[in-house]
């Protein structure tokens, strides 16, 4: 199973300021996908998930979900910058349901980038 190492992240909020005003946005059920074309020659993930999602340990069981679909799917991602934002519904997402979702975001992001 690959990794997540600090290569594969974004960090900083520069960073997540500069794909939130450059990047293009995907809109699904319980989530937002930005994304922009990679700086790097990786893909990066960035995990956004506020106090409107839930309490910690709903935040963070959402984002360990997260990192795990990325972990799992990295060949699947076309190679960008992404920051995945939570919204509230998505604490009541199974692992099934929410892999589906984003599985189907992906592939969105996919035929857009072919364009």
């Amino acid at each position: 199973m690959p990794g997540f190492d600090k290569s594969g992240r974004i960090r900083s909020r520069a960073e997540f300021t500069q794909l939130s005003k450059t990047g293009k946005r995907l809109y699904l059920k319980n989530f937002i996908l930005i994304y922009n074309d990679a700086s790097t020659s990786v893909s990066r993930l960035g995990i956004t998930a506020s106090r409107k999602v839930g309490n910690a340990v709903n935040r963070n069981r959402i984002k360990r979900l997260l990192r795990e679909f990325f972990r799992n799917n990295r060949d699947s991602f076309p190679l960008a910058d992404y920051n995945i934002i939570a919204r509230s519904g998505a604490t009541a997402l199974g692992h099934a349901a929410l892999f589906q979702e984003l599985s189907n975001g992906v592939s969105r992001v996919g035929r857009h980038s072919d364009r």
